[in-house]
């Protein structure tokens, strides 16, 4: 058997990693060919009556008789006369309800006079723990209940961009990622770098591996003391674009370095993810303890760190693993009410979407068996209710 290509020599360690590089590219190129049509970007699919009442709290019933009073918009209807609409008519609807329904301010979620911006990174020190994951359903969720949402990717490894169907290596190589707005030789507004997505009310700032080059590069301006420092120049970019969005929701790297904390120290809450094993809670308690000597360090020059709310979500939970519901019963008696109550569940759904780039929430209900989508629906909406609360109440708001 020739073993060169699998134990190559090491002159040609790099070739090999190279070939192998290009290889998967190419393979990623065809997958998302065969998956998407090729001159065109995703499109999320139209949504059924059931969905619409459930996202907006308007009933069957009512959804039904404002059509046939012509309150509500036309809209397509499939082969059997059921109605089916899209992002945007759910959001004409909301308007219209929150003009004319009882408790109307209830149907439009997102800030009011006088409500700041929540900026929030979802973090964890270990890879593997859902930050992805949680970050583009809660983005995706939130975009669909009505709230101006900016998904950023400050990951090198923009797994989150792929989400939303771009090939980072490729598109995003050298310029159009948040790079570009936290660099510090002419850096752009964050806006020029702003990506539309197919979601109504939810746009995306990219990320390449050239983000990578922003760890470098804070050190550098550390020693040569450049201004503004890292720890404000996230803050200073959000400034311009703040008034466009209710949320902006940051997957940050699985470390923490100057580009985590680059993020950390604009945001305005925390939500850590955990797997409830032993071996994940013992890192995120090392990442715990980094970052609180990191921030408190950081806070006796940049003053008070401003978070409103630190929030930990159990995730990749699996009810009938024994040592995991010990583990997640471990962590709530330790961080008690810091935890969310609803835990994000393992699903087969989730990993086959992941596979073409798709959420649980761009799946075609017909492609998926019932139960288990139905299943993990009931828990990713659970745990963006849940956490919504955490948010109106930031914004002072009764949630009972």
């Amino acid at each position: 058997m020739n073993t060169s290509t699998v134990n190559p020599s090491p002159g040609s360690i790099a070739s090999t990693i190279s070939a192998n590089a290009a290889r998967l590219s190419e393979a990623l190129n065809t997958h998302m060919r065969n998956s998407f049509q090729p001159e065109s970007r995703k499109m999320l699919r139209k949504l059924h009556p059931a969905e619409v009442s459930e996202l907006t709290g308007i009933s069957m019933s009512n959804l039904r008789t404002r059509h046939q009073e012509g309150d509500f918009p036309d809209v397509e209807t499939d082969a059997r006369g059921r109605r089916l609409y899209t992002a945007e008519e759910i959001d004409t609807i909301r308007k219209v309800m929150a003009r004319t329904g009882r408790n109307g301010e209830t149907y439009l979620p997102g800030r009011r006079e006088g409500d700041g911006l929540q900026v929030i990174s979802v973090v964890n020190f270990k890879g593997g723990s859902s930050k992805t994951t949680t970050a583009i359903h809660l983005a995706q969720r939130y975009a669909l209940r009505g709230y101006r949402v900016l998904a950023m990717d400050m990951d090198p490894q923009a797994s989150l961009t792929t989400m939303f169907g771009y090939r980072p290596e490729i598109e995003f190589a050298e310029t159009g990622t948040v790079y570009d707005a936290l660099r510090y030789e002419d850096p752009v507004p964050l806006s020029q770098i702003i990506r539309k997505t197919y979601f109504h009310n939810l746009d995306l700032a990219p990320a390449g591996l050239i983000l990578s080059e922003y760890e470098t590069e804070t050190a550098y301006a550390l020693q040569n003391r450049i201004d503004p420092p890292f720890t404000q120049r996230l803050a200073i970019a959000l400034e311009e674009i703040e008034k466009n969005y209710d949320l902006v929701l940051i997957d940050c790297p699985p470390q923490l370095g100057f580009t985590t904390m680059t993020a950390l120290l604009a945001s305005t809450g925390l939500l850590i993810t955990v797997v409830p094993s032993m071996l994940d809670v013992a890192s995120m308690a090392q990442f715990l303890e980094m970052a609180g000597e990191t921030v408190r360090v950081l806070e006796e020059s940049t003053g008070p760190t401003d978070w409103k709310f630190l929030k930990f979500l159990i995730a990749r939970y699996e009810p009938t693993d024994v040592p995991q519901s010990q583990m997640a019963g471990f962590l709530r008696s330790i961080l008690l009410d810091q935890v969310l109550n609803t835990p994000m569940l393992k699903s087969t759904a989730i990993s086959d979407a992941g596979m073409t780039q798709q959420t649980i929430y761009e799946l075609d209900p017909t492609q998926v068996i019932r139960k288990t989508l139905d299943r993990i629906l009931e828990s990713v909406n659970g745990v963006a209710d849940e956490f919504e609360k955490v948010i109106q109440e930031a914004w002072g708001r009764r949630t009972d």
